[in-house]
C-alpha cells in the first residue's frame, strides 16, 4: 500500500479510503467486519463514514456497526485514521441539524458513542451552513480540539470560496483549519478542476473524492449486473443518457485489458490533488479489486482519450471560460 498526508497534515493515510456508506443498508454486520479486517490486512488505514449513513434518523446505524468493530480490539483503533462526518438530520428538534455550536458538540459525543472511541481524527463538516459564522463553527471545533475528542477538521461538498471563508477565519484564530475536502470527483463530475482544486491546493487542503465510480457507471456500467446503488432510478436515469459514452469508455477499457473501475480510481489517483478516493465495497471481493489501481499507471495516450470522452470544465478557472 502506498501513503501520503492528509493535505499538509503530517498525518499519513492510503491512497485509497475505505468508505462505509453500505455498511448496514447493503452489507450485514458480519460481512461489513471482514471488509474492514481485510481492508487493514491489505494496508488500508483510512476509513470513512458519517452520523447520517445507514439512513434511520438519530441513529447512526453505520457508526455503530463501525464501533461494535473497534470494540473487538486487537489493536484496531490505533491502526486506522477514522473519519467522520457532522451536518445532516439526527432528530426532530429545531437543533439537530447543520453546523451550530450546540449541535457540532452533540454530534460530535454522539459519534464517539456510537463509534466506541474516545477520538475521531478527521471531522467532516458534510455540507457548508451558510446561516452559521465560521466565528462560531471554529469555535466549537477548538473546543473539541482542546478536548482531545477530534484531531483534524475536514470538509465536504465545499464551494472555493467556503473553504477561502473557512481558512481565512482559522487563521485569524490562530488554528489550523482544514486538512481535506471530500467533493464529488470523478470522469464524469468534473466540476471542481473549476475552483475547488486550485483552492485546495493553494491552502494544502487534501482532496477525498466520493462517488469516483459515479454510483458504478464508472466500473462497467453498461455491462456488468445493477446490484447495490446502481440499480437506483437515479443511476439507471443516468446511465440512460451517458449509455454511448460509456460504450466508448469500456471499450477503451477493453483495449487495455483494465476493467473501467480500476481505469477511472487510476485517473484520479493520476492527479496530485487527490489524496484518496473514496472506495465503497459491498463485498469482499471488490475490495480486493481496487487494489489494481494503485499500479496502473495510465500513460499520455490514455488520458488524452480519456479526456476527449469526458471533457472537463476545460482547465482553472479562469481561463477555463475567458482569457
Amino acid at each position: 500500500m502506498k501513503y501520503v498526508h492528509l493535505g499538509r497534515s503530517g498525518v499519513r493515510v492510503s491512497r485509497l479510503c475505505l468508505g462505509t456508506m453500505n455498511f448496514g443498508p447493503h452489507t450485514d454486520e458480519p460481512s461489513s467486519f471482514a471488509i474492514m479486517d481485510r481492508a487493514l490486512e491489505l494496508g488500508i488505514n483510512f476509513f470513512d463514514t458519517a452520523n447520517v449513513y445507514g439512513w434511520k434518523k438519530g441513529e447512526g446505524v453505520t457508526e455503530q456497526i463501525i464501533g461494535r468493530w473497534l470494540a473487538q480490539g486487537g489493536g484496531r483503533r490505533d491502526k486506522i485514521v477514522l473519519a467522520t462526518k457532522v451536518y445532516g438530520v439526527m432528530g426532530d428538534g429545531p437543533n439537530d441539524a447543520r453546523l451550530s455550536a450546540v449541535h457540532i458538540r452533540k454530534a460530535c459525543d454522539d459519534s464517539l458513542r456510537r463509534l466506541q472511541t474516545d477520538r475521531i481524527d478527521l471531522y467532516q463538516m458534510h455540507h457548508v451552513d451558510r446561516e452559521t459564522p465560521w466565528e462560531e463553527i471554529w469555535q466549537a471545533y477548538e473546543t473539541l480540539v482542546q478536548q482531545g475528542k477530534v484531531i483534524y477538521a475536514g470538509s465536504s461538498n465545499f464551494a472555493a470560496w467556503h473553504i477561502v471563508q473557512a481558512q481565512h477565519a482559522a487563521r485569524e484564530r490562530h488554528f489550523m483549519g482544514l486538512v481535506s475536502e471530500q467533493s464529488k470527483y470523478s470522469l464524469l463530475a468534473r466540476t471542481i478542476e473549476l475552483e475547488v482544486i486550485p483552492a485546495c491546493r493553494a491552502y494544502g487542503i487534501g482532496i477525498i473524492p466520493w462517488s469516483p465510480l459515479a454510483g458504478g457507471l464508472l466500473a462497467g456500467g453498461v455491462s456488468e449486473a445493477r446490484e447495490g446503488r446502481r440499480a437506483s432510478k437515479h443511476v439507471q436515469d443516468n446511465l440512460a443518457q451517458e449509455r454511448a459514452r460509456l460504450e466508448r469508455y469500456e471499450a477503451l477499457c477493453a483495449r487495455m485489458g483494465e476493467k473501467p473501475a480500476d481505469v477511472a480510481l487510476a485517473w484520479l489517483l493520476k492527479n496530485p490533488a487527490v489524496t484518496a478516493p473514496i472506495i465503497g465495497p459491498r463485498t469482499l471481493e471488490q475490495l480486493e479489486g481496487s487494489l489494481r489501481a494503485l499500479d496502473l499507471d495510465l500513460n499520455d495516450e490514455v488520458m488524452k482519450e480519456l479526456d476527449q470522452l469526458f471533457p472537463g470544465p476545460g482547465g482553472e478557472a479562469p481561463e477555463a471560460y475567458a482569457w
